[in-house]
């Protein structure tokens, strides 16, 4: 979302034409695939866990609006651009025995409001494999579509073998296309970790696109800018103790401030099982009106139509 060294959602809005729009918004919808560690397990969201932050003008907001099944719903503005994101993702994983195969479900919606267009985007799975060689990948299908513009992008996310022999790691090639003809007009090709171009099919004219290291090296840690506006919900609060365990390499601590937040949380959850009204009392969303659509999937509606400047920010 924020961490990029060029603002590449600024270029997105800031293209004159919707060709030039569409290609921008493929490049910064790969640019947030990032390279992941083997062996590096991320924190599990609590149930309410918030994350606020600003970069320049972007205003970014995070809501963990359910625990179970784990959703996470995003909002995000941009007055200067008139830009705005809209997510609500949830993981979806499938165990092979040798590997862990997470669908990312969920909508994902690029708004360019100065343009009236709003682009909607899937997501390639995760893939986890631990044996025979342990590794992190992208892979599999994603797709972008303006029903505006009437432009599509397909591309697929590759990976190397079962043993690692073959396969281009981290390779991505698709194809960018009018979705009433689905007349072709420019091939994707490249590395997502990389460089990724773009083939005009009528011209032969090549472009580079996406340059990871243009886009996303030389990132600079968010500071807290407002400490008094640190929500007790915000990550950076929720895990601090144990956050200060693991860079201090005292495990013990870590371990034990991770088992606390635990329990405060099952805690949480008995109160609300019994209330005093007799009932189980359901846990409401701060920030997002949470629904389930007709296909079962949820959705996840902002509360405020701008997210407000943030107490952490990202130096530029």
């Amino acid at each position: 979302m924020y961490c990029v060294k060029n603002d590449m959602l600024e270029t997105c809005n800031r293209r004159e034409n919707p060709v030039d729009r569409f290609s921008a918004v493929v490049a910064w919808s790969i640019s947030t695939r990032r390279p992941l560690k083997f062996g590096f397990a991320p924190f599990n969201p609590i149930l309410g866990e918030t994350h606020h932050v600003s970069r320049g003008t972007l205003n970014v907001l995070l809501e963990q609006v359910s625990h179970h099944p784990p959703v996470t719903a995003l909002h995000a503005t941009d007055d200067k651009e008139n830009v705005e994101l809209l997510w609500c993702q949830y993981p979806t994983p499938r165990f092979y025995g040798t590997s862990v195969e997470t669908e990312v479900r969920g909508k994902r919606h690029l708004k360019l409001h100065n343009h009236g267009e709003t682009y909607e985007m899937s997501s390639p799975k995760l893939l986890i494999k631990l044996i025979p060689v342990p590794g992190v990948d992208w892979i599999g299908k994603d797709r972008i579509r303006c029903q505006e513009t009437g432009l599509e992008a397909e591309l697929d996310y590759g990976g190397k073998s079962f043993f690692g022999l073959r396969g281009s790691h981290r390779s991505i090639k698709g194809k960018i296309f009018k979705s009433s003809s689905m007349k072709l007009l420019f091939k994707i090709d490249g590395h997502w970790d990389r460089t990724v171009t773009m083939k005009d099919v009528d011209s032969g004219e090549v472009t580079v696109i996406y340059n990871a290291k243009d886009s996303i090296s030389g990132l600079k840690t968010p500071i807290v800018k407002d400490h008094k506006g640190l929500w007790p919900s915000e990550s950076a609060v929720v895990w601090s103790e144990v956050n200060k365990g693991i860079l201090s390499k005292d495990w013990a601590k870590a371990k034990e401030a991770k088992k606390a937040i635990e329990e405060k949380q099952r805690e949480i959850l008995r109160a609300r099982k019994s209330s005093s009204s007799g009932g189980h009392q359901t846990w409401v969303p701060r920030h997002f009106i949470v629904s389930i659509n007709k296909e079962g999937g949820w959705d996840c509606s902002p509360i405020e139509i701008k997210v407000p400047p943030a107490p952490i920010i990202v130096p530029l």
